[in-house]
């Protein structure tokens, strides 16, 4: 269904103002359905009197009985999805609200239809002091209960709701009917990960003007609604935290079932992993990181297990990437003690990756001690820090990388750089920053590995350091180079740029895994090449061969830890873009 909005007015007893709502409104030629809420006599008369000049443009719905704000609402918002519209933009009755800005909230609305646009109300001296303040109590407690800010005012009367959205709740869950209903079912949209977004919106209160606002008892039904939804979050505290991982929704379908009303984007070819969105927000990692300072490691880590949960449930491309992954491993060593594809080894898959990520967390912030982190055979490493020399050292998103070049840092053993696309991660990698300011002294972002980035590294490696850098993802480059290498039973991609770094910087290179143990991170340094050569006529023939070692050496350690290789996309597609072999 395209984007097809109307306008939905909830009235009671307004009849001195209503006329002059609705031609502030019809101007701008949308249709409006008019909720009639049990209202006396008189207004009953005057709307109508109003429904004839705008016949063909105003509905008119009457309930019978006077059931609240919230009961008009829900009754026009069903009304309005029935006769075929896509969104509602709710205004009260009473002309408070700025009918010029019809067109912004309609704006934003076409430019994000998934979210719920929000009125945040800009007041003049006309607005009751009791009123304006009493309303921030109530925000608060939204802030609370959506364990976000995103909601910055729960209580405008002027906001603009995606259809689909709002039925499915409304037709699902038992909202209040009377003046508590526009906070609950903001809240409650928000625990359905809809997107929210907030227009300024001038704000006037008339000195004759009616207001149904029942301070005693509405405000006892809105105290009784954040006690609910307060436990409601408490109940939902798990999965809030997963949200905090994950997006909001960017954007629904109009009907159940079509594609897209999860919110989910649509998938980037498989090789294109850098073009996947970070899952996860800045609020929920550091949510993450708070527990983990007041509570420690392991009551924080207890989280991990809910939230893995909803990543299973949702991740679907995820989910497929590791079933492909297990069933490459036990096809390449049929008789070998591999784990068996399905949603057990997928949620131990994620469970391995989401503890990775704590771990790493934890070693900046000083939570993991050189006690946790043994080397299986230190005599390499040693010997290349004892002689000053500089070197490039190639891991892989197999195990945990970080632990070490954090523990460097605490330790001062060693200069480590990690080379890294932080365009792909800049939410997990700036909590790793306020973890500890060292962090950002050890990482160098890159788009590609080639001849200007050599000459930017040149200068680390003269100076003694150890760069970092990864060989199991294709270049975050459209024109990234890659070379074939056998990889668990079959061709897959590799990254050229690693080989041909190292032949620019002339440095000793080094392979490097950081396995999680039972007893802890076990480390495992050794030694690729004391140089690597690529002369011109042969250079692909040197590039394959350094890339097949490359693969079967990652081979070997996926084997020895299956749960720890964390590329969640198809690995063994070949990218669409730069050329095999190519020089």
């Amino acid at each position: 269904m395209s984007f097809a909005p109307c306008i939905v007015i909830p009235i009671y007893n307004h009849k001195d103002a209503i006329g002059a709502t609705v031609a502030h409104l019809a101007v701008h030629g949308l249709p409006i359905f008019v909720v009639d809420d049990g209202s006396d006599e008189a207004t009953q008369q005057v709307l109508a009197a109003l429904a004839q000049p705008y016949t063909g443009q105003l509905t008119l719905l009457r309930l019978p009985i006077n059931g609240g704000k919230g009961a008009a609402v829900m009754a026009g918002l069903r009304a309005a999805r029935a006769a075929g519209y896509s969104h509602a933009l709710q205004i009260d009755a009473d002309g408070q609200h700025d009918a010029t800005d019809v067109p912004r909230f309609i704006e934003a609305s076409q430019a994000e239809p998934g979210a719920v646009i929000l009125g945040r109300p800009v007041y003049d001296e006309s607005v009751p002091k009791s009123r304006l303040y009493g309303r921030y109590l109530t925000h608060v407690w939204v802030w609370i209960e959506t364990l976000s800010l995103t909601i910055r005012d729960s209580m405008c009367g002027f906001r603009l709701y995606p259809l689909a959205l709002a039925c499915e709740l409304i037709d699902s869950v038992q909202l209040p009917t009377r003046m508590d209903f526009d906070i609950e079912i903001l809240v409650r949209l928000h625990w359905r990960r809809a997107a929210f977004r907030s227009i300024p919106t001038r704000v006037t209160y008339a000195t004759d003007g009616v207001s149904h606002f029942d301070v005693l008892w509405d405000n006892v039904r809105i105290s009784r609604s954040h006690t609910r939804l307060v436990f409601g979050m408490l109940w939902r505290l798990p999965m809030l935290l997963a949200h905090k991982m994950m997006p909001h929704r960017a954007a629904i379908a109009s009907e159940p079932g079509e594609p897209g009303e999860a919110g989910e984007p649509h998938e980037p070819s498989p090789q294109d992993w850098w073009r996947i969105a970070e899952r996860g927000s800045h609020l929920g990692m550091s949510l993450l990181a708070l527990s983990c300072k007041l509570f420690g490691r392991r009551f924080t880590a207890l989280w991990l297990h809910p939230i893995v949960a909803y990543f299973l449930l949702t991740g679907r491309a995820a989910r497929e990437a590791s079933s492909t992954y297990f069933t490459r491993l036990g096809e390449a060593a049929p008789h070998g003690d591999t784990p068996r594809p399905g949603w057990l080894s997928a949620y131990r898959h994620m469970l391995a990756f989401a503890q990775s990520g704590f771990d790493k967390l934890a070693a900046w912030s000083g939570r993991v001690n050189s006690a946790d982190v043994k080397f299986e055979d230190p005599s390499a490493f040693e010997a290349l820090v004892a002689s000053g020399k500089g070197a490039l050292v190639i891991g892989a998103h197999l195990g945990n990388l970080e632990m070490t070049r954090a523990l460097a840092a605490q330790g001062a053993h060693a200069k480590v750089t990690a080379v890294v696309y932080t365009e792909h991660a800049r939410r997990f990698n700036s909590v790793l920053a306020s973890a500890n300011s060292q962090f950002a002294r050890h990482l160098l972002e890159v788009s590609n590995f080639g001849p200007e980035t050599a000459m930017m590294m040149q200068e680390r490696v003269d100076a003694g350091e150890l760069l970092v850098i990864v060989g199991d993802r294709v270049p975050a480059h459209e024109a990234g180079r890659t070379t074939e290498a056998q990889f668990l039973g079959a061709n897959a991609p590799f990254a050229q740029g690693p080989y041909v770094l190292a032949h620019a910087l002339g440095c000793p290179v080094y392979l490097f895994f950081c396995l999680k143990e039972r007893d802890g991170y076990r480390l495992y340094f050794e030694p690729f090449a004391e140089r690597i050569e690529l002369p011109r006529r042969e250079r692909a023939q040197h590039l394959a061969a350094w890339a097949q070692r490359y693969a079967a050496r990652l081979e070997h350690y996926c084997r020895k830890a299956p749960y720890q290789w964390f590329n969640f996309f198809d690995f063994w597609a070949s990218p669409k873009r730069g050329t095999h072999g190519r020089t």
